[in-house]
């Protein structure tokens, strides 16, 4: 159990396309509890009040043909400018936090939950590491990374570089980190690691 008693709670950090949903998912073939801001975030953008916030900030131009918000646009305008994603972040932080805190606590209550997984982008830069029991830092080298990236059809080599300029460094987020693990292969390696992992938290308590 993580401090105080309570449900563990891992954080999942890590570069850009670096794989932290990935293992993120392997922790929750183990029983784990994983809270997902990206998919929360997703959701708040079909919410008509989150929608008309953002419209007002970046225009008309966000939409898709269906009227909804071009999620791939909207990355593009905010992650190369940072007063763009500083308007962003004020419409979107508060609620996907306190969704995710919502999260925290009915799974913290879930008796078959074995533990609370945060895949939370920004998770250190919001200050979110002192919530977690442990820390996975999921390294993986820029080229793996950029060659993923390309594949989601999202962003380039140069917006891949600019989203993580706005980022606290990987240094320093590996040097907070209890456990690092290597994704620069295939997903049984991963996997491998992160099952390694998992029985080390547990053996421990």
């Amino acid at each position: 159990m993580g401090k105080a008693g309570k449900k563990t709670v891992i954080g999942i950090v890590g570069g850009v396309c670096s794989g932290k949903s990935t293992a993120a998912r392997e922790l929750a073939k183990f029983g784990c509890a994983v809270i997902d801001a990206d998919e929360i975030a997703h959701k708040l953008l079909d919410q008509k009040d989150i929608r008309e916030r953002i419209v007002r900030v970046f225009g008309m131009d966000i939409l898709d043909s269906a009227g909804r918000i071009d999620r791939g646009q909207l990355a593009n305008e905010v992650f190369s400018d940072p007063v763009k994603l500083k308007k962003l972040t004020d419409i979107l932080h508060s609620p996907v936090m306190a969704e995710v805190e919502q999260l925290i606590d009915r799974y913290g209550k879930d008796k078959m939950s074995k533990a609370i997984v945060l895949d939370v982008p920004l998770l250190v830069e919001i200050g979110w590491e002192k919530r977690c029991d442990r820390i996975i830092f999921v390294d993986c080298k820029p080229p793996v990374r950029l060659e993923r990236a390309q594949k989601t059809g999202f962003f380039d080599a140069d917006q891949l570089k600019s989203r993580e300029n706005l980022q606290i460094s990987l240094d320093k987020k590996k040097h907070i980190a209890d456990n690092i693990v290597d994704n620069n292969s295939d997903l049984s390696g991963l996997s491998r690691q992160i099952a390694d992992i998992f029985s080390s938290i547990f053996e421990k308590e």
